[in-house]
């Protein structure tokens, strides 16, 4: 025990609590001093060495260091100002005195310590006392309930076997189930029993089982998946049978460490799963492991920034120049298209100490689901905090202190599409639009035609994992017609494959026949010629797996047990555990030697080490694909119930509300506004005999609901939905029996939520403004209407819009750029669906709102989505490009294109705008909201668009902020 004396309190007044130590403790108490080079340190550390003689304590010389280098000095003040929350100029005492705090080496220590050489000594002796190791931690793993009689290891066991009729009915499989399921389950069994891992099992069991029995939809996925125990426990739905997939990729002999397996539940109901578990196991013994948040670009400039006294504006600029949540800094470039200045002294000092504080540890917060679980009290252990979140606790350790210290980790994860499908099924059942009750119902294998035909064309927003713009490109020139392209098209839109060049070979094969395929393989004297067809064959001669560049490690260059682990490690894509150099000479080296041509052997590890960027394994693709084949049925065959599902789950995936319902509108979806007299709180659909009646083609409408309106409570949505019976007939009414605060009803007023009440936005809001408050209704009841009637101006379609997309983030009247079109005349900014009209190569220029800002991999290409009245615009823009239009690119929300049209040589109706030149037209979106404005007048040619963006008082107020940000169009 090491007592530290604060350096303005007198030594004499530790006397007490030192002796007390020193009893308490005998021989195992110190008292430390520290030499601040201060002007009483010689007297003090005198008193000090008094002190700790009188009372038996030895001396020890300590630094009291905060940071490394006295150059971290300034860093340190910053982050002490930033902690108070106080600037630089106001900190004072807050700061320290001198910049010695730092790390200082032995001899400094033996000249500051030079009268009292003892405590120098003393220190040493105590850091070779020092011998903890991290194996002393002692983990237990908690015992599961089993049956009397039985071990974890029997009982999982039968468990799993009880699965077996479930996963492969009589009926199905008369002669049992497959051979190769009971293989790989005896090996299983085995493996389990000699690590004993019966248990966790079984946890995961029952959290599957909880799930299930109360309705909510889950699903395990990753390397779990790679486990036919998880396949017959029903954590899984990657069957064994069909797919060929490595067990070792999962758990094996050569790594000495726990399984990691995660389940996704509904986001909306994993609390209830989290909450079981605290139940079940105890506070004590039960939390969520914690993760480590780090400083990033925006967060560090807007701090720092804020210290040194930097207006809000100057740092908003600053951070609205770094892409992403992660960067290297800010470059002076950025700097002056921020048009900023960087060679003004305060800046230059911000920029450069936020650029020293980008990945420093900010704060400790919870990791998204990960639980420790244990026999013993883990607060015996690690201490256990209280989270911001009500009811949730959590350790101080994160994921990589859980792993060092081999501690099986339980992943209780959410997945947005998992509670989108469950509200799917609801609506199903509910109209009676389909026997489909749950999502195993719904056949992957077997295929729906429709669906895929539907895929093929691109056509996949709001479709699980593959409605990006990337995704969307890939699907027509992939075309999938079978469950496995699927699986294939998930893991090959990464960084991994993309970078390790096996995109472009594996879309050639695809168009060769299967003789055709090239498989090289080692001399005959060392081994079999098909060693890798057997591998590759299902990729057509392309790794695209993280199994299967282990696969091709152990089959072409014999890569041990212990190297592929190595390997897999390497391929870690967060863990960061080892680079991939190290395993190039090896494993190109013995395929050489074997017999492999060396440009095959290169180019074989250049893919391998792609998957060092990101690589999906195959289990992780196989179980997202389940979820794409369901979401996209779901589109296809049902579009109504998948949007309206879909907007219920938000926030979720790219696509805004607005991008949802108008593909829904595309579909021949009967999309209606939120109203008071028909609108729950969830979007709903209406059939022939509810509310509105049926929509188009005898179809369900889809309602949008109150959670559409921008800050509109749940509370009161449910309260008006609950108290209106057969319907409101005016408003008064309304306010008579729904009671609902003056906000409330002020918030449905702007959302235009009064139309069948007779009552447009404006005049919706008059009577809601003439309230001066709403009482119970017994006060009401006999008053008479004394409202006098006002003649209001009307609103032009423009100020529509902006009203819809202000207060419900969409609008059901008309696209922003359908009321602008005309305005972009002289441009000549063509529609977003002429693009599909012209040749590869030709010039073109197109203008719309800009949904989607994508930037994968290394950043040498940046991908934009525009959209407008007609459709969407697919924008490529290289590297060079960004750079000179980086502001523009990330601050438009209006955006004028000018470039190249480029298509696909395999898929021609993939096209994009290969971008030369960019002009942000943002400010034009403010004349929507213009009462009486000539939207008809043309805007800025693009030699004027400085002008335009620097606004016109007359056209564009630059004093009234009129639409919202541009996430809301996104």
């Amino acid at each position: 025990m090491v007592l530290v004396p604060g350096t303005a309190t007198p030594p004499e007044r530790y006397r007490t609590p030192l002796e007390a130590l020193a009893t308490a403790w005998p021989g195992q108490a110190w008292l430390a001093a520290t030499c601040p080079y201060g002007a009483a340190d010689e007297r003090r550390l005198d008193a000090l060495a008094r002190l700790a003689e009188q009372t038996g304590v030895p001396l020890l010389a300590v630094n009291d260091v905060m940071y490394h280098a006295p150059e971290r000095r300034p860093l340190q003040d910053v982050m002490t100002c930033i902690r108070e929350r106080v600037p630089v100029a106001a900190a004072g005492r807050l700061l320290e005195a001198n910049g010695e705090r730092f790390l200082k080496s032995g001899e400094a220590m033996t000249r500051l310590f030079r009268h009292h050489p003892e405590a120098v000594t003393e220190t040493q002796r105590l850091l070779a006392l020092c011998a903890f190791d991290l194996s002393h931690l002692a983990y237990t793993y908690p015992n599961e309930p089993i049956p009397p009689g039985k071990s974890p290891q029997r009982h999982l066991e039968a468990l799993t076997l009880a699965g077996l009729d479930w996963r492969y009915p009589p009926h199905l499989y008369p002669d049992g189930p497959p051979q190769k399921v009971m293989d790989s389950l005896a090996k299983e069994f085995a493996f389990i029993a000699r690590r004993d891992m019966a248990s966790y099992f079984l946890t995961v069991h029952d959290l599957v089982r909880f799930a299930r029995d109360r309705g909510i939809l889950c699903q395990g996925r990753g390397s779990a998946a790679n486990s036919a125990v998880c396949y017959c426990l029903g954590v899984t739905s990657v069957n064994p049978e069909k797919f060929d997939l490595l067990f070792e990729r999962f758990v094996s002999d050569e790594r000495d460490e726990p399984p990691d397996i995660d389940v996704d539940f509904e986001h909306e109901r994993r609390e209830e799963v989290i909450q079981y578990v605290y139940r079940r196991y105890g506070r004590e013994r039960a939390a969520i492991c914690a993760t480590v948040i780090h400083y990033r670009p925006r967060s560090a400039i807007r701090e720092v920034g804020r210290v040194l006294g930097l207006t809000e504006d100057v740092t908003a600029a600053l951070a609205g120049m770094v892409w992403g949540s992660w960067g290297d800094g800010l470059p002076d470039e950025h700097i002056r298209q921020a048009g900023l200045d960087p060679g003004n002294p305060v800046l230059r000092q911000a920029v450069d100490l936020a650029n020293q504080l980008i990945r420093f540890p900010r704060h400790l917060s919870q990791h998204v689901g990960g639980f420790i679980l244990t026999q013993d009290r883990l607060d015996e252990t690690v201490p256990i905090l209280n989270g911001a979140m009500p009811d949730r606790t959590f350790i101080e350790w994160d994921k990589d202190d859980i792993d060092a210290l081999r501690i099986m980790k339980v992943d209780v994860l959410a997945l947005g599409m998992l509670s989108c499908i469950r509200g799917a099924l609801v609506l199903l059942d509910r109209h009676g639009l389909s026997p489909v009750k749950d999502m195993a119902e719904i056949d992957e294998q077997e295929g729906d035609p429709a669906v895929y035909a539907m895929l093929s064309r691109g056509d996949s927003v709001g479709v699980f994992q593959v409605e990006s713009r990337a995704q969307m490109n890939m699907l027509p020139r992939m075309r999938p017609r079978t469950f496995y392209d699927l699986v294939i098209e998930v893991a090959i839109v990464r960084p991994g494959p993309i970078q390790g060049g096996m995109v472009h070979p594996y879309l050639k094969s695809r168009h060769m026949q299967e003789e055709d395929i090239h498989y090289p393989g080692p001399a005959p004297e060392f081994g079999e010629a098909d060693e890798l067809r057997k591998v590759l064959v299902r990729t057509r001669g392309v790794p695209l797996f993280q199994e299967q560049a282990m696969q091709v490690a152990m089959a072409a260059a014999k890569f041990t047990a212990t190297e592929a682990d190595g390997l897999r490690r390497a391929m870690a894509t967060f863990r960061k555990a080892g680079g991939m150099d190290k395993y190039r000479d090896r494993m190109v080296g013995r395929m050489i030697e074997r017999g492999y041509p060396a440009d095959f052997a290169a180019r074989c590890f250049k893919q391998v080490e792609g998957f060092g960027s990101y690589g999906f394994p195959e289990s992780h693709a196989v179980s997202f694909a389940k979820l794409v084949y369901v979401s996209a049925w779901l589109k296809c065959l049902h579009p109504e119930v998948f949007a309206c599902a879909l907007l219920n789950a938000q926030p979720m995936g790219f696509y805004a509300p607005a991008q949802i319902v108008r593909d829904a509108q595309e579909h021949g979806v009967d999309v209606r506004p939120v109203d008071v007299n028909y609108s729950d709180w969830d979007c709903s659909l209406e059939s022939h005999s509810e509310k509105g009646g049926a929509g188009a083609g005898g179809r369900p409408a889809l309602r949008l609901g109150f959670r559409q309106i921008t800050g509109f409570r749940q509370q009161d949505g449910e309260a008006l939905a609950a108290m209106r019976g057969d319907g409101f007939e005016i408003f008064d009414d309304l306010v008579r029996r729904a009671p609902l605060p003056i906000p409330a009803l002020e918030k449905l007023a702007t959302a235009d939520a009064f139309q069948s009440l007779g009552l447009d936005r404006r005049a919706g809001l008059w009577r809601v403004r003439g309230l001066s408050r709403v009482p119970a209704a017994p006060l009401l009841a006999d008053l008479p209407d004394t409202e006098v009637a006002a003649v209001l101006p009307s609103m032009s379609t423009g100020e529509q819009v902006a009203a819809d997309y202000r207060t419900t983030r969409l609008s059901l009247k008309a696209h922003p750029m359908h009321l602008l079109r005309s305005a972009f005349s002289e441009t000549r900014a063509i529609p977003c669906e002429r693009l599909g009209t012209l040749r590869d190569g030709a010039p073109a220029r197109t203008a719309g709102i800009v949904l989607v800002r994508q930037r994968p991999g290394n950043g040498e290409v940046c991908f934009v989505t525009l959209e407008d009245e007609t459709g969407v615009a697919n924008l490529v823009i290289l590297s060079k490009v960004f750079e000179r239009f980086r502001r523009v690119i990330m601050r438009a929300r209006l955006l004028e294109a000018q470039g190249r049209i480029q298509r696909a040589p395999d898929a021609p109706e993939v096209i994009h705008l290969l971008v030369e030149h960019l002009i942000d037209h943002s400010q034009v979106l403010r004349a929507l909201d213009e009462p009486g404005l000539n939207l008809q007048s043309p805007i800025s040619a693009p030699g004027e668009a400085r002008g335009l963006q620097m606004g016109d008082r007359s056209r564009h107020p630059r004093n009234l902020r009129l639409l919202p940000p541009s996430r809301d169009f996104h």
